[in-house]
């Protein structure tokens, strides 16, 4: 049996390789983060609490891999992230992870 190679889509007209990676990974995140609406969508009280719930989550992890790559120094991990040492240490309290 011959298997034929997926045709991959055309990037978009105009669109230079870093919109298209970009357009890609918007792409894996929207299908991602609807699997998880599906998980998390209850609510309380009639009131959802999913953005929170994910963006604590998307926070979480972009922390702990910044914190990885910069060999847990929190001014390299905040100018990996482009925020402020202060913002990234009171967000790292914030999100229970001060005590990693």
């Amino acid at each position: 049996m011959i298997m034929k190679a997926k045709k991959q889509p055309k990037p978009a007209t105009g669109m230079n390789v870093q919109e298209t990676l970009n357009k890609a990974v918007e792409e894996i995140l929207e299908k991602k983060l609807d699997d998880l609406a599906t998980i998390l969508s209850g609510s309380d009280n009639g009131k959802s609490k999913l953005h929170a719930e994910v963006m604590a989550m998307v926070e979480t992890g972009l922390f702990k891999i910044a914190l990885r790559r910069s060999g847990n120094i929190k001014s390299t991990a905040a100018a990996f992230l482009g925020i402020h040492r202060n913002t990234f240490t009171d967000k790292m309290t914030k999100l229970g992870l001060d005590g990693e």
